[in-house]
């Protein structure tokens, strides 16, 4: 069975810092996309980054760029979100993503998603 897990949400000051982690297992995806989005409340899912199977190649929202930082390890089958500067607006149940993608910010292109991992930034 395939499955994404993600951890590392909680409830965080503004300005202030979090890592998201998500393990995958079931099958390697170190040939696949890798990204997060994230969903707040009332709002839909959106793109937060991606993160391209050799790691060379990495896009973020501009709402989060310059702030987050996405990463990878194909050993461990995992990919990371470093969030720092967090604001009120990151509030969000943040997801995990896998998949061949061409266009990475297009969610119906990622196969495959973890339950999500909630973050309060609180002021």
């Amino acid at each position: 069975q395939v499955q994404l897990i993600e951890s590392g949400g909680g409830l965080v000051q503004v300005g202030g810092s979090l890592r998201l982690s998500c393990a995958a297992s079931g099958r390697s995806f170190s040939r696949d996309a890798m990204g997060w989005f994230r969903q707040a409340p009332g709002k839909e899912r959106e793109f937060v980054a991606v993160i391209n199977r050799s790691s060379l190649s990495k896009y973020y929202a501009d709402s989060v760029k310059g702030r987050f930082i996405i990463s990878r390890d194909n050993a461990k089958n995992a990919v990371y979100l470093q969030m720092s500067g967090l604001k009120p607006e990151d509030t969000a149940v943040y997801y995990c993503a896998a998949g061949t993608v061409s266009y990475y910010y297009n969610q119906n292109e990622y196969n495959y998603w973890g339950q999500g991992t909630q973050v309060t930034v609180s002021s």
